[in-house]
């Protein structure tokens, strides 16, 4: 089940990744609802992303606490 819901963050965030507040947005409740070992995974895969779309550069002041 919590597979699918990584999944499911990771889709959301493909789709919004075209504005920076609502892909923002989405990495805080992604934040809520992951495990620990999945938001580390969702960190490397949101810094993945950034080599295309460096715009989003500012959601990772969530992800590094």
């Amino acid at each position: 089940m919590a597979r699918a819901m990584f999944d499911y963050t990771k889709t959301i965030l493909k789709k919004v990744s075209f504005d920076v507040n609502l892909f923002t947005k989405e990495v805080i409740k992604a934040l809520n609802r992951l495990l620990p070992h999945e938001i580390d995974e969702l960190r490397l895969w949101i810094e993945s992303l950034l080599k295309n779309q460096p715009e989003l550069r500012p959601c990772l002041i969530y992800l590094n606490r």
